[in-house]
């Protein structure tokens, strides 16, 4: 048995087009797409109608990543059109509105997806961890911490370990065990954090009663990804695709509550930030 699971693909249709190939040349049995499939990126649409033919005609399977949620609440009659608050989350309304303002298809995304393997053992795929959508696991992530990613769910109870956890949403890949259960972070087909601007994916493989676990990394033509930031209409700044690191967490020290008061613009923000950087 083997399976494939990409995630993190942040609407970087070029990228999503080069681990498809890479996928289908390995021919996997079954391929689970892990989340956070559009936002944060340039060809929204494109990625969601891409991943929904081969739902349809290659058996496919995805689960809702945070990204997804963030477009959901662009649908919301409360959701302010102007003002701080959608100047924070104009790239989500852009996304929303690049997808014809329906949101169904993200709406029926699930929270987890499960398959079992010959031995009867689960295979689990969620986006982040079985805490939430936003509760991730990185490399540094101790063996305590883990555990309640992988057994303890939004509900406070406590599920049993599967055989095979994976997941997506830091962006940073790994391949982990922790007692009976293989971890794996796919890492991002679409927007990479760990520095090697090359999009990844999973693949695991179920041999003589065992499963094991690959990182693949794949080229693709960056400056095509790169030119879709610019010509798209989307936010002008590429520096995260090119740069395979993330800028958020140093953005939002300096200017997030000026942003969330009014003092500054997004689009200023970010400028400010590159340019500062």
């Amino acid at each position: 048995m083997k399976i494939a699971v990409l995630t993190d693909i942040h609407a970087n249709f070029v990228a999503l087009q080069a681990v498809n190939a890479h996928i289908e040349a390995w021919g996997p049995d079954h391929v689970f797409m892990a989340g956070d499939l559009v936002n944060r990126g340039p060809r929204p649409a494109e990625c969601l109608q891409f991943v929904q033919e081969k739902i349809h005609t290659s058996g496919w399977q995805w689960v809702r990543g945070n990204h997804e949620d963030y477009v959901i609440s662009q649908a919301r009659q409360d959701a302010p059109h102007c003002g701080p608050h959608f100047e924070v989350h104009k790239a989500s309304y852009w996304t929303y509105q690049q997808l014809g303002c329906d949101v169904s298809a993200l709406k029926s995304m699930p929270f987890q997806q499960s398959l079992f393997d010959p031995a009867g053992d689960e295979v689990r795929i969620v986006h982040a961890s079985m805490r939430g959508l936003r509760d991730g696991i990185y490399p540094e992530t101790s063996d305590s911490a883990l555990a309640a990613k992988i057994c303890s769910n939004t509900s406070g109870l406590q599920d049993a370990p599967p055989a095979v956890f994976c997941v997506g949403h830091t962006h940073r890949p790994l391949v982990r065990r922790l007692n009976s259960t293989l971890v794996v972070n796919a890492g991002s087909a679409g927007l990479p954090f760990d520095g090697d601007t090359r999009p990844t994916y999973a693949q695991l493989t179920f041999q003589m009663g065992k499963w094991q676990a690959e990182i693949v990394r794949v080229d693709y033509d960056l400056q095509a990804a790169e030119h879709d930031f610019y010509t798209s209409g989307y936010l002008p700044d590429a520096g995260p695709l090119v740069e395979a690191r993330s800028q958020l967490y140093n953005w939002s020290i300096r200017y997030q509550d000026r942003a969330w008061r009014g003092e500054i613009r997004m689009e200023d923000s970010v400028r400010e930030f590159r340019e500062n950087e």
